[in-house]
Protein backbone atom coordinates (compact mmCIF):
# COMPACT_ATOMS: atom_id res chain seq x y z
CA UNK A 1 0.00 0.00 0.00
CA UNK A 2 1.37 3.63 -1.29
CA UNK A 3 1.28 6.38 1.34
CA UNK A 4 0.20 9.72 -0.44
CA UNK A 5 -1.40 13.58 0.28
CA UNK A 6 -4.23 15.58 -0.48
CA UNK A 7 -4.61 18.37 0.09
CA UNK A 8 -7.03 21.42 -0.10
CA UNK A 9 -4.24 24.56 -1.83
CA UNK A 10 -6.03 27.68 -0.83
CA UNK A 11 -3.95 31.03 -2.47
CA UNK A 12 -4.28 33.84 0.06
CA UNK A 13 -1.57 35.72 -1.87
CA UNK A 14 1.78 34.47 -3.75
CA UNK A 15 3.69 33.76 -0.55
CA UNK A 16 1.11 32.53 1.34
CA UNK A 17 1.64 28.93 2.34
CA UNK A 18 4.13 26.44 0.87
CA UNK A 19 5.30 26.74 -2.89
CA UNK A 20 3.58 23.80 -4.23
CA UNK A 21 6.75 23.06 -5.91
CA UNK A 22 8.72 23.41 -2.49
CA UNK A 23 6.00 20.91 -1.76
CA UNK A 24 6.49 18.81 -4.52
CA UNK A 25 9.97 18.28 -3.97
CA UNK A 26 9.61 17.54 -0.08
CA UNK A 27 7.12 14.96 -0.41
CA UNK A 28 8.96 13.38 -3.15
CA UNK A 29 12.56 13.68 -1.12
CA UNK A 30 10.14 11.85 1.93
CA UNK A 31 9.26 9.28 -0.02
CA UNK A 32 5.68 10.01 -0.33
CA UNK A 33 3.95 8.21 -3.34
CA UNK A 34 1.82 11.30 -4.55
CA UNK A 35 0.07 14.39 -4.44
CA UNK A 36 -3.41 15.06 -4.61
CA UNK A 37 -5.23 18.54 -5.08
CA UNK A 38 -8.80 19.35 -4.66
CA UNK A 39 -11.16 21.83 -6.68
CA UNK A 40 -13.56 24.62 -6.34
CA UNK A 41 -13.62 27.09 -9.61
CA UNK A 42 -15.91 29.47 -7.62
CA UNK A 43 -18.67 30.70 -5.04
CA UNK A 44 -21.61 33.46 -6.59
CA UNK A 45 -21.59 36.37 -4.80
CA UNK A 46 -25.21 36.31 -4.38
CA UNK A 47 -26.58 32.50 -3.73
CA UNK A 48 -29.02 30.51 -2.12
CA UNK A 49 -26.99 27.65 -0.78
CA UNK A 50 -25.35 28.49 2.53
CA UNK A 51 -21.82 26.94 2.90
CA UNK A 52 -21.10 24.58 5.80
CA UNK A 53 -19.17 27.17 7.28
CA UNK A 54 -17.42 30.52 7.08
CA UNK A 55 -13.96 29.03 6.78
CA UNK A 56 -15.61 26.93 3.70
CA UNK A 57 -16.79 30.26 1.85
CA UNK A 58 -13.56 31.82 2.39
CA UNK A 59 -11.30 28.63 0.95
CA UNK A 60 -14.14 27.76 -1.89
CA UNK A 61 -13.50 30.56 -4.28
CA UNK A 62 -9.51 30.43 -3.75
CA UNK A 63 -8.36 26.95 -4.26
CA UNK A 64 -5.44 27.07 -7.04
CA UNK A 65 -6.29 25.11 -10.11
CA UNK A 66 -5.12 21.61 -9.77
CA UNK A 67 -3.96 21.32 -13.41
CA UNK A 68 -2.26 24.08 -13.55
CA UNK A 69 -0.22 23.29 -10.45
CA UNK A 70 0.48 19.98 -10.48
CA UNK A 71 2.35 20.74 -14.21
CA UNK A 72 4.38 22.90 -12.08
CA UNK A 73 5.16 20.06 -9.75
CA UNK A 74 5.41 17.76 -12.92
CA UNK A 75 8.24 19.82 -13.84
CA UNK A 76 10.30 19.88 -9.71
CA UNK A 77 9.52 15.96 -9.60
CA UNK A 78 10.45 12.82 -11.28
CA UNK A 79 8.50 9.69 -9.45
CA UNK A 80 5.72 11.91 -7.51
CA UNK A 81 1.89 10.69 -8.77
CA UNK A 82 0.16 14.16 -9.68
CA UNK A 83 -3.53 13.37 -8.72
CA UNK A 84 -6.86 15.44 -8.45
CA UNK A 85 -9.23 14.36 -5.63
CA UNK A 86 -11.37 15.74 -6.92
CA UNK A 87 -11.27 17.07 -10.28
CA UNK A 88 -15.07 18.46 -10.92
CA UNK A 89 -15.31 17.03 -14.53
CA UNK A 90 -18.51 18.24 -14.94
CA UNK A 91 -17.40 21.94 -15.03
CA UNK A 92 -14.71 21.71 -17.78
CA UNK A 93 -15.10 21.86 -21.37
CA UNK A 94 -13.88 18.29 -22.15
CA UNK A 95 -12.00 18.83 -25.75
CA UNK A 96 -9.87 21.32 -23.91
CA UNK A 97 -9.87 19.14 -20.94
CA UNK A 98 -8.42 15.42 -22.42
CA UNK A 99 -6.26 17.98 -23.72
CA UNK A 100 -4.56 18.95 -20.56
CA UNK A 101 -4.64 16.17 -18.84
CA UNK A 102 -3.02 14.23 -21.77
CA UNK A 103 -0.58 16.85 -22.20
CA UNK A 104 0.48 16.82 -18.15
CA UNK A 105 0.51 13.11 -18.34
CA UNK A 106 3.09 12.77 -21.14
CA UNK A 107 5.09 15.38 -19.77
CA UNK A 108 5.10 13.90 -16.80
CA UNK A 109 5.82 10.58 -18.04
CA UNK A 110 2.67 9.16 -16.98
CA UNK A 111 1.97 9.99 -13.77
CA UNK A 112 -1.15 11.16 -13.65
CA UNK A 113 -4.38 9.82 -11.88
CA UNK A 114 -7.43 11.92 -12.35
CA UNK A 115 -9.93 11.48 -9.47
CA UNK A 116 -13.52 12.68 -10.55
CA UNK A 117 -16.55 13.97 -9.16
CA UNK A 118 -19.50 16.10 -10.33
CA UNK A 119 -19.22 19.16 -7.77
CA UNK A 120 -21.78 19.51 -4.88
CA UNK A 121 -22.23 22.97 -4.62
CA UNK A 122 -25.19 23.97 -6.87
CA UNK A 123 -24.32 27.95 -7.32
CA UNK A 124 -21.10 26.88 -8.72
CA UNK A 125 -22.68 24.49 -11.25
CA UNK A 126 -24.84 26.97 -12.48
CA UNK A 127 -21.81 29.50 -13.24
CA UNK A 128 -20.81 27.39 -15.22
CA UNK A 129 -23.89 26.75 -17.39
CA UNK A 130 -24.68 23.27 -15.93
CA UNK A 131 -28.57 22.37 -14.14
CA UNK A 132 -27.46 20.88 -11.04
CA UNK A 133 -30.38 18.30 -11.23
CA UNK A 134 -28.25 16.83 -14.68
CA UNK A 135 -24.68 17.62 -12.82
CA UNK A 136 -23.76 13.64 -13.14
CA UNK A 137 -25.11 12.91 -16.71
CA UNK A 138 -22.87 15.72 -17.44
CA UNK A 139 -19.85 14.43 -16.01
CA UNK A 140 -20.52 10.90 -17.86
CA UNK A 141 -20.89 12.41 -20.91
CA UNK A 142 -17.66 14.49 -20.15
CA UNK A 143 -15.89 11.60 -18.87
CA UNK A 144 -16.97 9.61 -21.95
CA UNK A 145 -15.92 12.42 -24.63
CA UNK A 146 -12.78 12.59 -23.05
CA UNK A 147 -11.95 8.66 -23.28
CA UNK A 148 -12.83 8.69 -26.92
CA UNK A 149 -10.27 11.43 -27.23
CA UNK A 150 -6.92 10.16 -25.08
CA UNK A 151 -7.65 6.44 -26.99
CA UNK A 152 -8.85 7.44 -30.55
CA UNK A 153 -6.55 9.36 -33.43
CA UNK A 154 -9.73 10.49 -34.96
CA UNK A 155 -12.70 10.76 -32.15
CA UNK A 156 -16.29 11.94 -32.49
CA UNK A 157 -18.96 11.68 -29.55
CA UNK A 158 -22.60 12.36 -30.29
CA UNK A 159 -24.57 12.78 -26.51
CA UNK A 160 -27.23 15.20 -25.24
CA UNK A 161 -24.58 17.31 -22.92
CA UNK A 162 -21.61 17.24 -25.41
CA UNK A 163 -21.43 16.73 -29.37
CA UNK A 164 -18.39 16.77 -32.12
CA UNK A 165 -17.82 14.82 -35.05
CA UNK A 166 -14.66 12.96 -35.89
CA UNK A 167 -11.46 15.69 -34.66
CA UNK A 168 -7.94 14.99 -34.40
CA UNK A 169 -6.09 15.88 -30.83
CA UNK A 170 -2.44 14.89 -29.52
CA UNK A 171 -0.46 14.43 -27.71
CA UNK A 172 -1.98 11.08 -26.21
CA UNK A 173 -1.87 10.72 -22.38
CA UNK A 174 1.11 7.62 -21.72
CA UNK A 175 -0.90 6.18 -18.87
CA UNK A 176 -4.33 6.09 -20.02
CA UNK A 177 -4.75 7.80 -17.40
CA UNK A 178 -6.20 5.73 -14.39
CA UNK A 179 -9.54 7.70 -14.10
CA UNK A 180 -10.35 7.17 -10.03
CA UNK A 181 -14.50 7.61 -8.91
CA UNK A 182 -14.99 9.89 -5.88
CA UNK A 183 -18.49 8.98 -4.02
CA UNK A 184 -20.53 5.90 -2.14
CA UNK A 185 -20.05 2.83 -3.14
CA UNK A 186 -23.26 2.12 -5.64
CA UNK A 187 -22.81 5.57 -7.69
CA UNK A 188 -19.12 4.76 -7.98
CA UNK A 189 -19.99 1.48 -9.58
CA UNK A 190 -22.03 3.32 -11.98
CA UNK A 191 -18.92 5.06 -13.21
CA UNK A 192 -16.60 2.54 -13.22
CA UNK A 193 -18.87 -0.02 -15.24
CA UNK A 194 -18.72 2.56 -17.49
CA UNK A 195 -15.37 4.96 -17.76
CA UNK A 196 -13.73 5.18 -14.76
CA UNK A 197 -10.62 2.50 -13.83
CA UNK A 198 -11.15 2.58 -9.80
CA UNK A 199 -12.64 3.66 -6.58
CA UNK A 200 -11.88 6.77 -4.54
CA UNK A 201 -13.61 6.82 -1.85
CA UNK A 202 -13.26 9.28 1.55
CA UNK A 203 -12.45 7.77 4.87
CA UNK A 204 -16.03 7.07 6.88
CA UNK A 205 -14.03 7.40 10.34
CA UNK A 206 -14.51 3.63 10.76
CA UNK A 207 -11.88 0.75 9.00
CA UNK A 208 -15.50 -1.84 8.96
CA UNK A 209 -18.18 -0.25 6.56
CA UNK A 210 -15.28 1.05 3.94
CA UNK A 211 -13.51 -2.60 3.73
CA UNK A 212 -16.83 -4.05 3.28
CA UNK A 213 -17.40 -2.14 0.68
CA UNK A 214 -14.20 -2.63 -1.14
CA UNK A 215 -15.07 -6.45 -0.93
CA UNK A 216 -18.12 -6.03 -2.69
CA UNK A 217 -16.97 -3.54 -5.32
CA UNK A 218 -13.73 -5.63 -6.52
CA UNK A 219 -16.38 -8.78 -6.22
CA UNK A 220 -18.29 -7.73 -8.68
CA UNK A 221 -15.66 -6.42 -10.78
CA UNK A 222 -13.80 -9.94 -10.73
CA UNK A 223 -16.92 -11.03 -12.27
CA UNK A 224 -16.34 -8.80 -15.29
CA UNK A 225 -12.92 -9.83 -15.31
CA UNK A 226 -11.70 -6.74 -14.32
CA UNK A 227 -9.13 -5.68 -11.17
CA UNK A 228 -10.30 -2.13 -9.33
CA UNK A 229 -7.57 -0.09 -7.24
CA UNK A 230 -8.91 1.73 -4.69
CA UNK A 231 -7.56 4.89 -3.14
CA UNK A 232 -8.78 5.95 -0.22
CA UNK A 233 -8.93 9.72 0.73
CA UNK A 234 -8.56 11.17 4.16
CA UNK A 235 -7.27 8.45 5.77
CA UNK A 236 -6.41 8.51 9.44
CA UNK A 237 -2.57 8.81 10.40
CA UNK A 238 -3.27 5.96 12.57
CA UNK A 239 -0.96 2.83 12.24
CA UNK A 240 -3.87 0.11 13.43
CA UNK A 241 -6.30 1.83 10.66
CA UNK A 242 -3.95 1.89 7.79
CA UNK A 243 -2.88 -1.73 8.94
CA UNK A 244 -6.56 -3.00 8.19
CA UNK A 245 -6.94 -1.18 5.36
CA UNK A 246 -3.68 -2.37 3.67
CA UNK A 247 -4.97 -5.88 4.50
CA UNK A 248 -8.10 -5.21 2.80
CA UNK A 249 -5.63 -4.35 -0.44
CA UNK A 250 -6.34 -1.11 -1.07
CA UNK A 251 -3.22 0.64 -3.22
CA UNK A 252 -3.18 3.43 -1.76
CA UNK A 253 -4.06 5.98 0.85
CA UNK A 254 -4.34 9.81 1.26
CA UNK A 255 -3.23 11.31 4.36
CA UNK A 256 -4.95 15.19 4.58
CA UNK A 257 -2.13 17.72 4.67
CA UNK A 258 -4.01 20.92 6.34
CA UNK A 259 -3.90 24.01 5.30
CA UNK A 260 -1.23 26.06 6.90
CA UNK A 261 2.32 28.12 7.11
CA UNK A 262 5.31 26.39 5.71
CA UNK A 263 6.67 25.80 8.82
CA UNK A 264 3.71 23.89 10.05
CA UNK A 265 3.17 22.05 7.17
CA UNK A 266 6.68 20.76 7.65
CA UNK A 267 6.23 19.81 11.09
CA UNK A 268 3.27 17.67 10.25
CA UNK A 269 5.14 15.95 7.16
CA UNK A 270 7.96 15.62 9.74
CA UNK A 271 4.98 13.68 12.00
CA UNK A 272 4.06 11.46 9.27
CA UNK A 273 7.54 10.23 8.49
CA UNK A 274 7.62 6.44 9.93
CA UNK A 275 3.85 6.09 8.51
CA UNK A 276 5.27 6.64 5.02
CA UNK A 277 8.43 5.20 5.45
CA UNK A 278 6.61 2.05 7.01
CA UNK A 279 6.55 -0.67 4.47
CA UNK A 280 2.28 -1.59 4.02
Amino acid sequence: MKIGYWHALVVESPDSGIHPVELGRELEERGAEGLFLGEHTNLPVHDDTPMPNAEQSHTHPRMADPLTTLAMIAGATERLTLGTSVLLAAQHEPIATAKAVATLDAFSGGRVVLGVGPGWHPGELRSHGIDPKKKVAVLREHLLAMREIWAKDEAEFHGEHVDFDPLYSWPKPVSGPVVLAGGGLEPAWRKITEYADGWLPIYPGDTEPLVAGIAELRGRAAELGRELPVTVMNAPADVAALAVLADAGVDRVLLELPRADRDATMRTLDGHADLVARTW
